[in-house]
C-alpha cells in the first residue's frame, strides 16, 4: 500500500471540497471494497477524507410517501429496517443476498453503489484492463470470462457489475442525491447513474470530481410480491451470475431488474412487458442484443431458467 494522506470531514462542503481540491483523493466510510483495492495497488489514492461523522446514516420517510436512505446508512442495518422489509422487501431480500454478515456490518448505501466490478483481469496488475488503466486493452475478451457481462458491453471492457443491493435499486426506481465542492445538490435517477462502457470504461458513473453521495431516496411502495433470486457458484460470500430483483402487481403487471448480466444493474422496459408470455420471454427481451463469449454464453439460458424460478416464487406467495 502507499503513503497517503487522511482527514475526517466535518460538514458535507468541507468534505466535497477537500477531494476536489486534491488529484487523486477519495471518499472513504466502511471502506470494504476501496482499502482492498488499496492493498492490492488498483487504487492508489493519495488523500482520504473520513465522512463517517456526517450524520448520512438515518432511515426517514419522505413527504412523498417514499423513503430516503443517507448514504452511510450500513447495509445490515438497511436490511433490518421494519418500514423496508415491509414496503421494500426485494432491497432487504437483495442485501442480505450480498457479502457475508461482518461486510454488510460495515458497508454503506453509497459505497455499495460504487462497487467497483469483481473480473479477474482488473484485480490482476500483471494483465491489460481498461478500467484500471485506460488504453491497455481487455485481457477478458479471449481469457477467462465465465463470469463477466453478456449485454451492454464493448470490445473495450466486458466487465460485470457486482453489486445485489444497485439491482434493488434500479427496480424501485431509485434517485441518488449528492452535493459538490460549490455546496450544489443533484437528484440523480438510478438509471443514469451508472454508465456501461463504451470506450471510456473506467467512468463508472456520473458522479463529479469531489462529488459526495449524500442519500438514495426511493419513491412510494410498489405492493404486490417481492422477488429476488440470485445464481451462484456457492451459496454465500460469492457474486452474481445471474440475479433476478423482481416486483409483480396485484393488477398483473411486472418489472424486473438483473444482476450479472451487465456493466451496470440491467433494466429493459420491453422485459417487464413480456412478463405475461412467461419467464423465457421475459428473458429474451432482457438479453436482445446480447454479445456473450464462448464461455459465459450459458447465462442465457441461466437466465430464462432463473426467472422460471421467480415466476415459481410468485406463484407460491400468492
Amino acid at each position: 500500500m502507499k503513503p497517503f494522506t487522511y482527514e475526517r470531514a466535518t460538514s458535507l462542503e468541507q468534505a466535497a471540497k477537500a477531494v476536489a481540491s486534491v488529484q487523486g483523493a477519495r471518499f472513504i466510510a466502511g471502506g470494504t471494497n476501496l482499502l482492498d483495492l488499496m492493498k492490492l495497488q488498483i487504487e492508489t489514492p493519495a488523500h482520504l477524507v473520513d465522512v463517517n461523522r456526517l450524520g448520512l446514516d438515518k432511515i426517514e420517510k419522505t413527504p412523498e410517501g417514499g423513503l430516503r436512505i443517507g448514504a452511510l446508512v450500513r447495509n445490515t442495518d438497511l436490511a433490518a429496517d421494519a418500514t423496508v422489509r415491509r414496503d421494500y422487501a426485494v432491497l432487504s431480500r437483495a442485501l442480505v443476498a450480498g457479502a457475508s454478515g461482518q461486510l454488510r456490518n460495515k458497508a454503506t448505501t453509497a459505497g455499495n453503489l460504487l462497487q467497483r466490478t469483481r473480473c479477474p483481469y482488473f484485480y490482476d496488475t500483471r494483465m491489460p484492463c481498461n478500467k484500471r488503466r485506460p488504453g491497455s486493452g481487455c485481457a477478458a475478451l479471449k481469457g477467462i470470462s465465465r463470469g463477466l457481462a453478456i449485454i451492454g458491453t464493448s470490445d473495450a471492457c466486458i466487465a460485470q457489475h457486482p453489486s445485489d443491493m444497485a439491482v434493488a435499486m434500479r427496480l424501485l426506481d431509485a434517485t441518488v442525491e449528492t452535493v459538490d465542492a460549490a455546496g450544489g445538490r443533484r437528484a440523480i435517477p438510478i438509471a443514469d447513474f451508472h454508465r456501461l462502457p463504451g470506450d471510456t470504461p473506467h467512468v463508472e458513473h456520473t458522479l463529479k470530481p469531489g462529488e459526495l453521495i449524500t442519500a438514495v431516496t426511493l419513491p412510494r411502495p410498489l405492493g404486490g410480491t417481492h422477488v429476488y433470486h440470485k445464481v451462484r457458484d456457492r451459496a454465500s460470500y460469492a457474486f452474481a451470475l445471474v440475479s433476478v430483483a423482481a416486483v409483480f402487481g396485484k393488477d398483473g403487471s411486472a418489472r424486473f431488474a438483473f444482476g450479472g448480466l451487465a456493466p451496470k444493474p440491467w433494466r429493459v422496459a420491453a422485459a417487464d412487458a413480456a412478463a405475461p408470455s412467461g419467464a423465457k420471454a421475459v428473458a429474451e427481451a432482457a438479453l436482445a442484443g446480447a454479445r456473450p463469449t464462448e464461455q459465459n454464453g450459458f447465462k442465457q439460458g441461466l437466465t430464462a431458467r432463473t426467472l422460471a424460478s421467480v415466476f415459481r416464487q410468485k406463484e407460491a406467495a400468492a
